[in-house]
């Protein structure tokens, strides 16, 4: 399978569409997850090109996961969270919705289930979380 250039993560990185930006740096971004499971709930994307875990290269995957742990460490702080749960789905079958390599980071407390999949969130709570893990990061 090929790239496909419009999907929604590649039209964010061209700012073609809105997104609340927690982090970036030369090879990443971390946006909000408009559809939260969790409160802080966020994804890591590289800049470049790539459909998942199965055709990136490794330059992609150590950035991500570098940003991931960044951005991770900045959640739990900022939501003082118990636990992270990191999710990446490849392919169809995967559950993958996005063809854009995606990490989602969820910050947990314990005993706390995740909403439900799909659910738009508020846009309100979601900037303000947004601007929660971007006071973490310092």
């Amino acid at each position: 399978m090929s790239y496909d250039n419009d999907n929604i993560f590649a039209k964010i990185l061209r700012g073609e569409i809105p997104a609340f930006k927690a982090y970036e740096d030369d090879n990443t971004l971390c946006f909000m997850d408009i559809m939260p499971r969790v409160p802080g709930h966020c994804l890591v994307i590289p800049k470049t090109p790539c459909r998942n875990i199965l055709d990136a290269t490794p330059e992609q995957l150590n950035a991500c996961m570098a940003t991931v742990s960044t951005v991770a460490n900045a959640a739990m702080s900022a939501f003082g969270a118990d636990g992270i749960t990191l999710q990446q789905f490849s392919e169809e079958a995967g559950g993958q919705e996005v063809f854009h390599l995606h990490f989602h980071i969820l910050p947990r407390h314990e005993g706390q289930k995740v909403g439900p999949h799909g659910v738009m969130g508020d846009m309100g709570e979601i900037k303000a979380n947004c601007a929660k893990i971007a006071a973490a990061l310092g």
